[in-house]
C-alpha cells in the first residue's frame, strides 16, 4: 500500500475516532443523569458512524475524505448537537443549515450512483451531463420529501413536534368562511390565542397564532432544493471537464481501485 493511500485511510479514521470519543463521553454523562433517551441517541449515533465504512467495505465505493467527514459531522450535528444539546431550539439557523447540507450531500450521493453506472463498461448507456445532474437533483429532493414524511409521521402518531411549530400573527383560511364559500377569511394582527380545553381549562398563547409545522416543512424543502441545485451544478461541470473537477472530486464517491478493495476486505 502506498503512502498516499495510508494517509487517506488514517485521515478518515481520525475524524471518526474523535467524534466517537465525544459521543461516548456524552453517553456516559447521560447514563449518570438517568437520561436514557439521550443514551439511545448516542448509541444510534455510534451505529450511524459506521455507515461510511460499511459502504466502502461491501459496495466497494471510496468516499472522499471531505465527503465522509461532512457525513460524520452531519450525523453528530443532528443527533448530539441538535437533539441532545437542543441546538434546534437554541440556534434558529441550525435546522436550516442541516437541511441545506442534506440537500447537498444527497445530490452528491445520487450523482455518484448514476455517474458510476454511466461510466461502467457493464452498462451500455451513455447519459448526458445534464441528465446526470438532473437525476442527482431529483434524488436529493426525493430524500428530502421522504424525510418530511417521516417528521410528519412522528408528529402525527407520537406527538414529537419534529416539524417545528412557530408563531404567526396573520392567517388566511377558507375554513373560517361562514357561508362555506371558497373565499379565504383574512385575520391580521393576531396578538394572542386562547385555547379552551376539554377538561374546562384554558391555555393562552401570548405570541399570536401557532402554525403547526407547515412553514417549517416548506422552508426545509426549499433549502434542500438550494443544496441540491448547488451540487447538481458542480457535478455538471465536473462531468464536462472531468480532469479539472478537483473541487467536485472532494464530494463525489468513486469505485475503489483493486488495492483499495483488498484493503477493505482485510
Amino acid at each position: 500500500m502506498d503512502g498516499r493511500l495510508k494517509r487517506h485511510i488514517k485521515s478518515k479514521s481520525v475524524v471518526n475516532i474523535v467524534l466517537s470519543i465525544i459521543v461516548v463521553a456524552v453517553m456516559i454523562r447521560k447514563i449518570f443523569m438517568g437520561d436514557f433517551m439521550s443514551v439511545f441517541m448516542c448509541v444510534l449515533t455510534l451505529l450511524l458512524f459506521n455507515i461510511p465504512m460499511l459502504v466502502e467495505k461491501y459496495l466497494h465505493v471510496d468516499l472522499p475524505i471531505v465527503l465522509e467527514s461532512i457525513i460524520l459531522f452531519f450525523i453528530f450535528a443532528s443527533t448530539i448537537c441538535g437533539e441532545i444539546a437542543s441546538f434546534y431550539t437554541k440556534i434558529s439557523w441550525w435546522d436550516t443549515m442541516l437541511h441545506t447540507s442534506n440537500g447537498f450531500l444527497m445530490a452528491a450521493i445520487g450523482f455518484a450512483m448514476i455517474d458510476i453506472i454511466n461510466r461502467s463498461p457493464r452498462f451500455h448507456i451513455s447519459l448526458s451531463p445534464m441528465f446526470v445532474a438532473f437525476v442527482a437533483f431529483c434524488f436529493s429532493m426525493t430524500v428530502g420529501v421522504l424525510w418530511e414524511f417521516f417528521e410528519f409521521a412522528m408528529d402525527y402518531w407520537f406527538l414529537q413536534d419534529m416539524q417545528n411549530d412557530r408563531f404567526v400573527d396573520v392567517i388566511s383560511s377558507v375554513s373560517l368562511n361562514e357561508q362555506g364559500l371558497n373565499d379565504a377569511v383574512l385575520l391580521k394582527g393576531i396578538e394572542k390565542t386562547t385555547l379552551h380545553l376539554a377538561d374546562g381549562s384554558t391555555y393562552v398563547i401570548e405570541n399570536g397564532y401557532m402554525d403547526i409545522g407547515i412553514i417549517d416543512t416548506m422552508k426545509d424543502l426549499f433549502v434542500n432544493l438550494i443544496g441540491a441545485v448547488v451540487f447538481s451544478i458542480i457535478g455538471y461541470f465536473y462531468i464536462i471537464g472531468r480532469n479539472k473537477g478537483t473541487f467536485a472530486k472532494k464530494f463525489i464517491p468513486q469505485l475503489q481501485s483493486k488495492e483499495e478493495k483488498e484493503k477493505t476486505k482485510a
